[in-house]
This record gives structure tokens, sequence and C-alpha cells, in this order.
């Protein structure tokens, strides 16, 4: 059998590795016989040298298969949804109660900060008590019991990825296609899911930003959950612009309760389209729902009943967090000592927005890593940040920055006013949601 030296050689000379090596690869960084710096060169070597669609499926189901795949004996479909990536995307703290209240179920296994994108459970994690780890049965438990968990991945589901994960971050290889295929479906696969949705953003604030490439990788996702024997479709979807007005953990927190308890709110609506899109083609697949616009309208009932932040705060309370969070988040979450408001120093319209610098204005706040154990501030970050078409006044504010002291607050406000730029004309903004490719 090749070695992960063989491998490595092989990728430094540009030739990607077969199957069969690739899957003995995978089972080496699931039982530790593959060295970090082995794990490092390996990441570098597929940036260099893309795998054929037939060596990512082995590299996927190897990384699945070296842990443990959940069972499950439910009422309802189990579903899922993962985002490739992007600046505010809270989608998912609205969307699996959401889901939950549709009736489906949401073992979502999700994962911390990368690069200049904010993590799922980094914002949960800003919620006093909350347990993103636990063991497998205890998922099982909660997500029969209350619909949904949030969670990060144990060392017994997909434990390669759960190494590749942590080395992609810190040796800048965070875009490999390649990579990120293998890391979100050997997770995803792994919960037993029935059908499966990915959102993969496209636009500067995405990890993949050129559109022909969001759209190569929607189509491997898709081919390769496909060929894994789950429904799967994928959703193009905006990232040229935060997907909330909110960057950082908690702030985003703030976002998806309002999402949750103010569904028709001003600053909601982005958020909302996004549950609504995802959560529809999910309950379309599940068989919840006659079709996508169906299942939208369905996951649109949920909120402004709701039900959803019903359901939310169920979960927050089983994976212990408070028990009256949907009550009084507003109290329950940290606050940043300093907040600092930029304003417009000239009248105009909002042209564009450099939503990888904000991304990274955040995580130099203290909001994200640099190194794989680099301390998260949960209350800094940025709010209240305008939106792309916006029309604004000379003085009117543009964001208000959240930072530990008042010399981060002035250095991070002086970057946003120049990731922000002006249009004298109307301006309209991308779609949010582009494409579902099926």
């Amino acid at each position: 059998m090749t070695g992960p030296r063989d491998t490595l050689a092989r990728l430094r000379r540009d030739v990607a590795p077969g199957p069969e090596a690739l899957a003995a690869f995978a089972v080496g960084l699931a039982d530790g016989s593959v060295s970090d710096a082995q794990a490092g060169a390996f990441a570098m070597g597929i940036c260099r040298t893309p795998l054929t669609p037939e060596g990512r499926a082995a590299l996927t189901r190897a990384m699945r298969d070296g842990g443990e795949i959940l069972q499950w004996d439910l009422d309802g479909p189990v579903v899922d949804k993962h985002s490739t990536g992007g600046v505010g995307d809270c989608v998912s703290l609205i969307l699996a109660p959401a889901l939950a209240a549709c009736g489906a179920y949401v073992p979502m296994i999700s994962g911390r900060g990368l690069g200049h994108t904010g993590g799922t459970l980094d914002k949960l994690a800003s919620i006093p008590g909350f347990r993103i780890e636990m063991q497998t049965d205890e998922l099982q438990s909660i997500v029969a019991r209350v619909g949904c968990a949030i969670v990060g991945a144990t060392g017994e589901i997909a434990p390669a990825d759960r190494r590749l994960y942590a080395v992609r971050d810190v040796t800048g290889t965070v875009e490999s296609l390649d990579l990120i295929v293998a890391s979100i479906l050997s997770k995803k696969l792994a919960e037993g899911p029935e059908a499966l949705v990915l959102d993969v953003k496209t636009g500067d604030g995405a990890i993949v930003a050129d559109g022909d490439a969001a759209r190569a990788l929607a189509r491997a996702l898709v081919e390769t959950g496909q060929a894994a024997g789950v429904m799967t479709s994928a959703i193009l979807t905006d990232m040229s612009q935060p997907a909330a007005t909110s960057a950082g953990n908690a702030l985003e927190v703030i976002a998806a309760m309002e999402a949750l308890t103010e569904p028709g709110g001003r600053g909601a609506e982005r958020l909302v389209t996004l549950t609504r899109a995802l959560g529809g083609e999910l309950l379309a697949l599940g068989g919840l729902a006659r079709d996508a616009e169906d299942g939208a309208a369905r996951i649109g009932a949920a909120l402004s009943s709701g039900a959803g932040a019903e359901i939310f705060g169920r979960m927050v309370a089983a994976q212990g967090g408070p028990t009256d969070f949907p009550e009084r988040w507003r109290d329950r979450l940290p606050a940043a000592p300093v907040v600092a408001e930029l304003h417009a120093d000239r009248p105009g319209v909002i042209g564009g927005i450099d939503t990888r610098a904000l991304g990274e204005i955040v995580v130099d706040l203290g909001g994200g890593r640099r190194r794989e154990d680099d301390r998260v501030d949960p209350a800094v970050g940025l709010s209240h940040i305008a939106q792309i078409g916006a029309i604004v006044t000379q003085g009117q504010p543009l964001a208000r920055v959240h930072a530990a002291d008042g010399a981060a607050a002035e250095t991070a406000a002086i970057r946003v006013a120049e990731a922000i730029t002006f249009s004298d004309g109307a301006v309209t903004p991308p779609a949010l949601v582009q494409e579902t490719i099926r």
C-alpha cells in the first residue's frame, strides 16, 4: 500500500495521487500515523495539484468512513445545510430551528472560524454555558427531543477532518476546492442525513470569490454527495456584502435572534431570505414540501409564528445555555467595553463593500483566529453595517465598531471606512440567491 511519503512525493512532482493512495492517507490522518507536518504538506500539495473527481470522492468517503456514522430512527427526515463560509453568515442559527419547527430533524455538525470567515461554533460559544462538544449519543438524544442541535465534530466523527480542518487554517490552504469538498462532506455524510443543501457563497467575502469557481465547487459538492446516496443540492448565494448587518460572534447571535423574533424587522431581510431559500429546498428534498417554493413558505410561517425562536430556546437550554434565552437574550450575551460609530464623510450611495476586509477587521479585533490556539473575544466585531445600494447623507452612521479598547476601535473604524465605497448614482446589489444546482 502507498505510504504517506510516497503520496507526498507524487504531489511534489505535481502528480495527483490515485484513489487508493488518498484513502490510505485519510486513514493515516484518522489513526495518527500521518504526522502534522505531513498533513500540512498534503494540504499544500492538494492546492498545487488538484484531484480528479474520482480521487476527490475517494478522499471524502475515506474521511467519512474513518469514524462513526450516525444512525437514526425518527418520525421525520434527517436533513442538514452547510455554508462554504462568509462574513456575517449566521443563517444556521435561524435555519436549524425553523426546519425543526417544520417537522425535520437537524443534527448540524459545524466548525469554528476559518480565515476571514466566522464559524458557527464560535458564535454559539458566545452564549453563556452553551456546550458545543458532546458525544454522539447525547447529540442524538437532543435531536430526537428538540428537533435540532448544533455541535462540533467529536473524535468519533470524521477524525481525519478534525486534523485537516485545523491544518488548513494555519497553512493558508482554506481555498482548495478538493479540501473544502472533503471537509464538508466527510462530516455531513457522517451525520446520516437523507437530504443535504450546500450554501455556496460567491463574491469577494466568500472563501471562493470567483463565480465560476464557486459554481464548480457547488457542482463538485452535489456530485460527491449524490454519489454517496444522499439527496444533495447547492444554492449559489451572494457574499459581496455581509449576510447580516453584523459580523462578530455575539453580534451575529443578536442578528439571528432578531431574525427569529422579528423576521420582518429592518436588518433581518437578507437573513430571512437566505433561510427561506435554503430551508425551502431542504423541505422539498426531505419530502415535507411539494417543492422549494412551498417549503420556503413553510419556513417563513415557522419564523413569523415564533415556532423557530421557541425551538432555538429549547436547543440552547438542552445544550447547557440559559433556559430563558429567547426572552432575555439581550441580557445574556457579552458586550464589548468600547462601541464607536463610523459616520459618512460625504453624501451618496453605498456602491460597494470590501467584505473580505470587514472579516479581516473582525479577526484583528480579536473575533477570529490567526493561529489555531488563538483566544477569541466573543463580544467584538461590527454591527449596523450599511448595505450596498443604501442612500446615505453626510454624517449618517455607516457601521458600529465593538472593540476591547479605544485604540483598537479607532484603527478598525479607519479600516471600515476604507472598505466602503460610494457611488453618485443608484446601485443595484447582486441578487442574494443566484442559482440552484441539483
